[in-house]
């Protein structure tokens, strides 16, 4: 079952770089501006609605998808107010922030026209 869903409306400069190494800031409208150069701006259509990101959920970018490892804190609150959380891709020495998830996979670049979606694995 998807229970966010988001389409991405811009990718910063350095934030392709930065998903190749693993690491993909979301955020959604509208950007802080010093965040804009490292984040993936996203446009959501279905919200939370009270679901919380749990590790064994899965987040899809396009066609690919990660397992979710460990989620932080503050991941569900921030993705529901601000649309912004930290994904770590294979990272498993990353300590957990409170803000972020860790998850093992493999994604595509990211690009604009691309949609996000959190879903439990069933």
């Amino acid at each position: 079952m998807t229970y966010y869903r988001s389409t991405i409306v811009d990718v910063g400069p350095e934030a392709v770089e930065m998903a190749r190494a693993g690491v993909i800031i979301l955020f959604g409208e509208p950007l802080p501006e010093a965040l804009a150069e490292v984040s993936v701006v996203h446009r959501p259509s279905k919200t939370l609605e009270g679901h919380a990101v749990r590790a064994g959920d899965l987040v899809r970018i396009g066609d690919s998808e990660v397992e979710i490892v460990s989620v932080g804190e503050l991941a569900t609150k921030n993705l529901d107010e601000l649309g912004h959380v930290v994904l770590y891709i294979n990272q498993a020495d990353q300590k957990l922030l409170p803000g972020a998830v860790n998850a093992r996979g493999t994604l595509p670049d990211v690009e604009a026209g691309q949609i996000i979606e959190f879903r439990t694995p069933s």
